[in-house]
């Protein structure tokens, strides 16, 4: 088996060879560079199972180095280490994609370790072991994001509360993933998906005749996730039998099998999750008050996307970029009128509901420009309705070109709905010359039956 590849990019010659022989003696091929250039360098010439990159280099940010490094992708992880720590730069540096963020002077058994969980937790497929991210950078989700790294350390359970479609389970596996537990199972469950009696064998496993049906074992979500994170999700759905099942592994960290008589010790993380409100359930004694509190350990609330707008340009974006590679298209670029459009809606369904009509919006558009009149039109007719209503320009301002070709296209298209792909009837309705429709048609990408 190959020696895993190291870098280590400092610019105090005493750090680089004290990382150098450490390294080498646990058995790892090691280089290093002393600059942002040369560590950038000596990326581009080979690549690295993980670089140890100092935030501070005599010619810039070691962010730099490992922005680089993902973007040319010849660098599985990186470690941030620096004399200088602060809050900030932790977040900056975990937000730019970094496994772990230490303090110089370090504690050597401590960074062996941590190279050692990093190269391990590396070594699966880069799907399975990528940090999953928040995308965003208001100040809710940047206060969440520094949360993020503290709570992962802790073995409490961890409960998670916010409206569907805000990323729960994607801030689970976040936190599953930065912490110990990161070579173990993360396993999910959906605990409102499943009737009583299939959840518990789920949850808890069975033996072999424990109910009609039961032809063999089964280890149960407890047991398979040793060593890992069970995700509850909508745990606000358990049943009361259910909840003091869970309450109990909650407190003895032993399971026992439906149909069963000896119990099983586990060692798992539980991060529950839940859309509504348990302290309401509580009070009016829906929800067990002792397993609200043994599930309430650690608390994170993600706001609805209606309550951070300011992160709605940036997802479009990022949605956009992923969507675009995903179906194999050319890169599109969303007009500033889109943007204006997609921070006006309520979003209802979050960043779910965003990501869906950001991937039905790229699957029919045609051009490489995504404007406000591309989206559907219940987003679109709202922007302009609101326009068309007040009679007023808007206090920050409209493409007007723009808003008048979103305000064509809507209208265009529901006279071909009208007209069942008819152009010529549809352009009739409108008060156009056929003429002038198909130019419009083209010109915005307006496709039709007819056709």
């Amino acid at each position: 088996m190959s020696k895993a590849r190291v870098l280590v990019v400092d610019d105090e010659p005493s750090i680089r060879e004290l990382l150098s022989i450490l390294l080498e003696q646990e058995g790892y091929d090691v280089e290093t560079a002393d600059s942002v250039a040369q560590g950038i360098e000596r990326m581009t010439a080979s690549r690295f199972e993980l670089v140890i990159c100092d935030l501070k280099l005599p010619d810039g940010s070691g962010l730099e180095v490992l922005r680089e490094g993902r973007r040319l992708e010849v660098a599985d992880r990186f470690i941030i280490i620096t004399a200088h720590t602060t809050p900030q730069h932790a977040l900056e540096a975990l937000r730019a994609g970094a496994a772990e963020y230490l303090s110089k002077p370090f504690d050597v058994e401590d960074l062996k370790a941590i190279v050692a969980k990093q190269l391990q937790a590396g070594s699966g497929t880069s799907e399975e072991q990528a940090v999953p991210e928040f995308i965003g950078s208001s100040a809710t989700i940047n206060k969440i994001l520094a949360m993020v790294p503290r709570l992962a350390g802790s073995p409490s359970t961890v409960l998670i509360t916010g409206e569907s479609g805000t990323g729960k389970e994607l801030l689970a596996r976040a936190l599953h993933t930065r912490s110990p537990r990161v070579n173990g199972p993360f396993l999910t469950v959906n605990c409102g998906a499943l009737p009583e009696g299939l959840l518990e064998s789920e949850l808890f496993g069975h033996v072999r005749g424990a109910f009609t049906g039961a032809v063999r074992d089964h280890p149960g979500l407890f047991a398979q996730a040793q060593g890992g994170t069970v995700f509850l999700d909508e745990v606000g759905e358990l049943t009361p039998s259910i909840q003091v099942k869970l309450l109990r592994v909650l407190q003895e960290h032993r399971v026992r099998h439906v149909g069963g008589t000896t119990e099983i010790a586990v060692d798992v993380r539980v991060i529950a999750a839940t859309n509504r409100d348990l302290e309401a359930d509580v009070a009016s004694g829906r929800f067990r008050e002792d397993l609200f509190y043994r599930l309430n350990v650690l608390h994170i609330h993600l706001p609805p996307l209606r309550q951070r707008k300011e992160d709605i340009p940036e997802l479009a974006r990022f949605f956009t970029k992923r969507i675009c590679d995903r179906l194999g298209v050319p890169p599109k670029r969303l007009t500033a009128d889109a943007l204006r459009v997609l921070q006006a809606h309520p979003w209802p369904g979050n960043v779910r509901e965003l990501e869906n009509i950001m991937e039905r919006t790229l699957a029919l558009e045609p051009s490489t420009m995504v404007t406000s009149g591309s989206l559907p039109e219940s987003l679109s007719t709202s922007r302009h309705d609101e326009v068309l209503e007040q009679g007023t320009l808007p206090e920050e301002g409209i493409d007007l070109e723009e808003h008048l070709n979103g305000v064509r296209r809507m209208l265009m298209r529901q006279a071909l709905a009208r007209t069942e792909g008819q152009q010529k009837r549809a352009a009739q309705l409108l008060r156009m010359s056929y003429r002038a429709f198909r130019y419009h048609a083209a010109k915005l990408g307006i496709t039709s039956e007819e056709e």
